[in-house]
């Protein structure tokens, strides 16, 4: 664990470190893991703690009939209790080409809320697994739990690199259909697909996964400094424009952007997905420990 904690200090400081120690995961849904946590399901298992009684019937296990009920009504009833599960994050990354963008690139802060956000599962048992969503799922790191765990993800995050189209709806379907459980999913992207993202976020909350999306955009992109007669080319499709950024394209463009940060936003709450926006010039540290509400824990 010692190589582990030097590995996940080239992310962070120690001090933060120490406070991710203390943070959980937090989820609106109950989901049936493949091994005992620390996390209370609905489902009736063998944990400490009792919720009922029921009869008993022929095969059930004699360890878990209530003596003192079969002295007093000379019925056999069984203890039921509260199964205790562990809960599966799943990290779905967009390293498509336009997260190379900014200082620090869209990809790099991604990478850094990533390896945050799974060390505090490793740490508190949880499995995490990681989708780099491009066109399509291009990559993966299958489900793993507990702290050895923490070294590998922080090896994977690490080497990753941005390039290609996005294809996000695609891509989160793809994941959806083929994840053997669900669990909670974090999108982090910048949401600049022209094809849409939306669909792709129905396909996982049919699949009963519980949605979060981390909007994630660079300063420059909120608020352009450059202007003038600009030659711009798209970093995914290849595609070169040539305009002229005066106060009306500015303006216009700032129309645009609050509509699409908005549009977002909207279609998160209308369908129940929690929605949490950032720019790359707020630390990770800041955005994890007093923004994440909802999906992180003291």
């Amino acid at each position: 664990m010692a190589v582990a904690a030097e590995r996940a200090q080239e992310f962070f400081s120690a001090e933060f470190l120490a406070q991710l120690e203390r943070l959980a995961l937090a989820s609106k849904r109950t989901f049936r893991g493949r091994v005992k946590g620390d996390r209370k399901s609905p489902h009736r298992g063998s944990s400490v703690e009792f919720v009922d009684y029921r009869p008993y019937g022929v095969g059930d296990d004699l360890r878990y009939v209530d003596w003192n009920i079969y002295g007093r009504l000379d019925r056999l009833y069984l203890k039921l209790f509260v199964d205790e599960e562990d809960l599966c994050l799943h990290l779905l990354m967009d390293a498509s080409a336009s997260m190379d963008y900014g200082e620090p690139t869209k990809l790099r802060y991604a990478t850094r809320l990533a390896a945050a956000l799974g060390f505090v599962a490793l740490v508190n048992y949880e499995r995490v697994g990681v989708g780099i969503v491009r066109e399509r799922v291009t990559e993966g790191w299958s489900p793993a739990r507990g702290r050895a765990q923490v070294l590998p993800l922080l090896g994977f995050l690490g080497q990753l690199r941005a390039g290609g189209a996005t294809s996000l709806s695609n891509g989160l379907a793809s994941y959806a259909l083929r994840s053997r459980e669900a669990g909670l999913a974090v999108l982090i992207s910048d949401l600049l697909d022209p094809a849409g993202y939306e669909a792709g976020l129905r396909a996982l909350q049919e699949r009963r996964f519980d949605v979060h999306v981390v909007h994630l955009l660079a300063p420059e992109e909120m608020n352009p400094s450059f202007a003038g007669d600009l030659r711009l080319r798209d970093a995914e499709t290849g595609e070169i424009r040539q305009l002229t950024l005066d106060r009306e394209a500015l303006r216009s463009y700032g129309h645009r952007l609050q509509q699409f940060l908005e549009s977002a936003e909207a279609f998160c709450h209308a369908h129940e997905i929690s929605y949490h926006r950032v720019t790359t010039d707020i630390p990770v540290e800041e955005f994890v420990l007093r923004q994440l509400k909802g999906l992180l824990l003291v």
